[in-house]
């Protein structure tokens, strides 16, 4: 018995699922079978289906030849419809032609003047006209800092003649003291259209040069800054850096003052960037700097500065400064520093030598501020010159102890006594009279802990601390000069001001200015302010004058023929490297003036750290005679015409 036959229903998805015999109909009769409705079976390009080639059958993924188009394109592009072809081109190409034709529309008719300017300023550039800078001059109009008019020669490579080229190089060689092959490579730098030869060449060889002629040599007018020699005011003055504004001094201080303003050219700039003068145009004119005159006398000030820098190196001193003011106006005549610097050769210098030190460098006045501690307790009515005090060799204060600066037995010295001596004991002794609060206000009425007015670059007004905030000894250590701070010009003010009846006059070193016709304006009036009565400051220059004799500390600063007043100072000075006084040495002072019964001249004088003789008058005293000396005859002030009167400084009877 055969097996039964498997009734399971076949799946439909088979092939052949439709021919029951199980036989697979052939491809003919597949393609040729009618569908139900007895239409033929619809091929697969009439269904819409791409042939196997184009459904990405085996043959394509092997790597045969590409896909054919979709049937939308193959449509639109059928090699036999060219003239669609050539119309959807042509249509791009109107397009294209029309976009290029709206742009050039816009740049050439709507948009042309701002086009053309952008290209003019491509090709010209405003350039600055260098300007003639003020001078800087002392109260008679002799200079310490000038331009001079030079000029730059230069050549335009491109328009040198051939048949001139050797001899344009041989005139430049000769002529400038130049070497012949730098020359010749600026000659020959073509396409550059400007080269620079030479820069600072006199004017007089200039229009020797461009008289000659030869194509392609051209000069412009340039300025070059000029300081005489010795004239001792580098550190008041300054100087300019290479594009002629001020750096240091007086010349950075004043440079609005002093540069004017340049004016203005149209110049053609080459392809490679190089300016070419000859094709601009002249739009503003420069308009010159003014001129500033000082209250300086160059005389006085080039022979304090030498007598400074003499003593400096004599005495081995770290440095110092020399002040000259005249009585009443607080004109400063000469303001000397050193060590300090050539402007003419900034390279060798350094940025210490370029400070000011009369007005940047601080230092403890030491005796010279007596003469304010003594001369308030004069104004407040606490004390008399006469006054005679007890004076001991030293004193307990508090837990310290304060010392005369040499030994010797118990003294009775009036107030004129302790000013003629010197004496720290004494002095003490009449600020514990006056109080801190007292002292202090004085002290600043005569200008310390403030700016002196002078507005110089660098200055320091030193340190005056708030009474408020003195310790238990600082009252006796202010009143004989330490404990605070000063500069050269604050202290050199203070004697001004006693030398002026008590009238303190601001210092002042600017003149006034003078424009490019010659017109002068003067500067601002300083402030004036009475500080002290006049007679308190007659009783102080008297006490002062005793100083100079012969039982005073500076008999060394006597002048013959006149009467002086001055005070002597010595105190220990803080080593700016370790902080101490240990290190430190000490700072030498005189201040006074002439003559003492007419004053006409004050003069400052500080050394910093002498390795020899270090008390004021020994070191700082000489230095006082001789400028003030060399001061008085240039500013021919008369001598005296009396005898300074006879006063008391000691007292054998008598008690405090």
């Amino acid at each position: 018995m055969s097996a039964p036959r498997d009734r399971r229903p076949r799946d439909p998805r088979r092939p052949g699922a439709a021919n029951r015999s199980g036989a697979r109909p052939s491809k003919r009769s597949q393609r040729g079978q009618r569908r139900p409705d007895g239409g033929a079976r619809p091929s697969a390009r009439a269904q819409g289906r791409a042939p196997r080639e184009a459904r990405g059958g085996e043959r394509s993924r092997r790597g045969g030849s590409p896909p054919p188009l979709p049937p939308l394109l193959r449509r639109t592009f059928r090699r036999g419809e060219p003239p669609a072809r050539i119309k959807a081109g042509g249509a791009l190409a109107m397009a294209v032609l029309l976009l290029f034709a709206g742009r050039l529309v816009q740049i050439q008719v709507v948009e042309a003047d701002h086009y053309a300017e952008a290209a003019s300023n491509t090709r010209l550039q405003t350039i600055d006209i260098p300007t003639l800078r003020g001078q800087i001059t002392d109260a008679d109009g002799n200079p310490f800092a000038l331009s001079l008019e030079v000029c730059t020669v230069f050549v335009d490579p491109e328009t040198v003649a051939e048949d001139e080229r050797d001899q344009l190089v041989d005139e430049l060689v000769t002529r400038l003291d130049l070497e012949e092959d730098e020359v010749a490579q600026k000659v020959d730098a073509a396409p550059s259209r400007y080269e620079v030869v030479a820069r600072g060449v006199l004017p007089q060889e200039c229009e020797e040069l461009t008289g000659l002629g030869l194509s392609g040599l051209g000069s412009e007018v340039a300025y070059e800054r000029v300081y005489p020699e010795e004239t001792g005011a580098a550190d008041l003055v300054g100087f300019v850096g290479a594009e002629g504004h001020g750096l240091e001094g007086l010349e950075g201080y004043l440079d609005d003052t002093l540069a004017g303003e340049a004016g203005k050219r149209r110049v053609e700039v080459g392809a490679d960037g190089t300016q070419i003068p000859m094709a601009g145009g002249l739009v503003r004119e420069p308009e010159p700097g003014q001129d500033v005159r000082l209250t300086l006398n160059q005389d006085i000030q080039w022979y304090a500065a030498q007598t400074l820098a003499e003593r400096v190196e004599e005495l081995d001193a770290l440095g110092g400064s020399v002040i000259v003011e005249r009585v009443g106006t607080g004109e400063i005549l000469a303001m000397a520093d050193y060590p300090t610097y050539s402007q003419s050769d900034i390279s060798s210098s350094s940025a210490e030598q370029w400070s000011n030190g009369a007005v940047a460098m601080t230092f403890e006045p030491g005796s010279t501020n007596k003469v304010i501690t003594i001369g308030s307790a004069l104004e407040e009515g606490l004390t008399t010159p006469e006054t005679v005090y007890t004076v001991p060799y030293s004193m307990e204060y508090l837990d310290q102890t304060f010392r005369d600066s040499s030994p010797h037995e118990t003294l009775r010295l009036t107030v004129n006594g302790i000013m003629a001596q010197s004496s720290n004991v004494g002095t003490i002794k009449i600020a514990d009279q006056v109080g801190r609060g007292v002292l202090h206000s004085y002290m600043r009425d005569f200008g310390l802990g403030q700016p002196t007015g002078l507005q110089l670059p660098g200055e320091e007004a030193g340190v005056l601390t708030d009474p408020d905030d003195w310790w238990g000894t600082q009252l006796p250590s202010v009143s004989m000069g330490h404990g605070l701070s000063v500069n050269a010009t604050q202290l050199a003010s203070v004697y001004a001001t006693i030398a002026n009846g008590g009238v303190r006059v601001d210092p002042r070193v600017v003149a006034g200015t003078v424009n490019a016709q010659g017109e002068f304006t003067p500067a601002e009036e300083p402030d004036r302010r009475r500080v002290i009565s006049e007679e308190t400051a007659e009783q102080l220059t008297l006490m002062l004058e005793a100083v100079t004799s012969d039982e005073g500390t500076a008999p060394q600063a006597r002048i013959d023929g006149y009467r002086v007043a001055g005070k002597t100072g010595t105190a220990n000075r803080i080593d700016p490297e370790t902080g101490s006084y240990e290190t430190g040495g000490y700072t030498s002072t005189f201040a006074g003036f002439a003559p003492a019964d007419d004053p006409q001249v004050v003069v400052q004088v500080v050394l910093h750290d002498p390795q020899r003789d270090y008390y004021g008058g020994e070191a700082a005293g000489p230095v006082f005679n001789d400028v003030m000396s060399f001061a008085l005859k240039t500013l021919k002030v008369p001598p005296s015409g009396t005898e300074p009167p006879a006063i008391r400084l000691f007292e054998d009877q008598g008690s405090d």
